[in-house]
């Protein structure tokens, strides 16, 4: 890990000393709310038993919600600061059918819930600010997320999956701007792999801008394979969003 958080910071400060580096003109910022409609697909393990989440658990969207707000400013070499929180909550029912898990027996039916809180910090550098637009930088993400599956009649077994703590990612946002028109494409993602733990979480959107008001809609795709200690989750999480805002 240690390398990689190396490797990244060493990226993100060659960037910052290009001589294109854009800097903003005056203080700027801008905040957002999205729902995103996403699907579950992947395994968990427990105590050395795995469940298959999108087949045995049928797992679906309750509720998600996805906040962003970030601050840029003039001051040469200072970073800028955007911040993201994104909560999801799947819920359903199923009957296992890979095997036992942690103690519920093979078909059974079983009731489950999946929750996943993460909060981004990260900072960045504007390295582009035209109509083109790149940003590069480092996110600081803590992550919670449970996995509770509890057997419906027979012994009423009850297993909890759980994963948490901190991981520092690359940051990456592109946009293309065309003139004149308020509308514009782009992509913006964290990526890191070490120590075969791996988490990516990317999008890509269109985005219509008229005076302070920010439309987006796009897809969203996160992976995240992470082990803590007996609980693993292999899982990803996809589908499309939209998004409102105001930029200042």
């Amino acid at each position: 890990m240690r390398n990689v958080i190396l490797a990244t910071t060493s990226a993100v400060l060659a960037a910052s000393f290009l001589p294109s580096l854009a800097q903003a003109d005056i203080v700027g910022a801008g905040a957002s709310v999205s729902y995103w409609d996403s699907d579950l697909s992947g395994k968990a393990a427990t105590n050395g038993s795995v469940v298959d989440v999108e087949n045995d658990l049928d797992l679906s969207s309750d509720s998600n919600a996805n906040l962003t707000a970030y601050v840029e400013h003039p001051l040469p070499l200072l970073p800028n600061v955007r911040l993201n929180l994104t909560r999801l909550s799947l819920e359903g029912t199923g009957t296992l059918s890979l095997g036992s898990f942690d103690g519920i027996p093979l078909n059974a039916d079983v009731r489950s819930d999946f929750d996943l809180d993460q909060l981004d910090v990260t900072f960045y550098y504007e390295v582009l600010d035209n109509w083109i637009n790149l940003d590069l930088g480092l996110t600081a993400r803590k992550f919670d997320g449970e996995l509770v599956v509890q057997e419906v009649g027979g012994d009423q077994g009850v297993s909890e999956t759980e994963v948490d703590g901190v991981l520092p990612l690359g940051y990456f946002a592109a946009r293309f701007d065309l003139p004149l028109t308020g509308v514009s494409v782009g992509a913006e993602g964290n990526i890191i792999s070490f120590d075969g733990d791996s988490v990516y979480d990317v999008n890509a959107y269109g985005q219509y801008q008229i005076s302070v008001l920010q439309l987006r809609a796009g897809y969203r795709k996160m992976a995240i394979d992470v082990e803590d200690g007996d609980d693993v989750l292999d899982i990803e999480i996809d589908g499309p969003f939209a998004s409102a805002g105001v930029v200042f």
